[in-house]
């Protein structure tokens, strides 16, 4: 009865183990309203290098960051380089006022869920600002990376 029970066990964790976002999977869909309340799904950007980033209007560190994803956005995006932004606010009103005051220019997309974001709980994130990148086929190649990191990748991947 033991070794059915530790077999049972040692199943649930490799199951477990195998459903977490890491790279080198393919990550998973996302459909999600923009700005305008038109959905715009991850697929849709498959052949373009991707950087999924969850942030809120409310998070400091993620304002900071808005800095250098809009810097890179602006650098890359001729060379095929997409941002594609998940917004954990729950005030519509509070993430459409941050985009403005960031001066955001490259996809926001928002889960009315907030922090209790299903899209959120899917990836794993559990901190914001978080972020994946993707390579032209949707699969991922780093989380978490930014700075001159996530700047050499970029550079590296959009030579290619």
């Amino acid at each position: 009865m033991k070794k059915i029970s530790a077999v049972i066990v040692l199943v649930f964790f490799v199951q477990l183990l195998s459903a977490q976002i890491r790279v080198g999977i393919a990550a998973p869909e996302i459909n999600l309203p923009d700005t305008h309340d038109s959905l715009v799904s991850l697929s849709s950007l498959k052949g373009k290098i991707v950087l999924i980033d969850f942030w809120a209007s409310w998070c400091v560190p993620c304002r900071r960051s808005n800095k250098e994803v809009s810097w890179l956005y602006n650098k890359y995006k001729d060379q095929g380089f997409e941002v594609y932004a998940v917004s954990l606010d729950d005030k519509v009103a509070a993430w459409k006022k941050a985009i403005k005051k960031d001066k955001i220019n490259y996809l926001q997309v928002y889960d009315t869920k907030g922090i209790y974001s299903p899209v959120a709980d899917t990836y794993g994130v559990n901190e914001i600002p978080s972020s994946f990148l993707l390579d032209k086929d949707g699969t991922i190649l780093a989380i978490n990376l930014e700075g001159k990191e996530l700047k050499e990748m970029l550079e590296a991947l959009l030579q290619r």
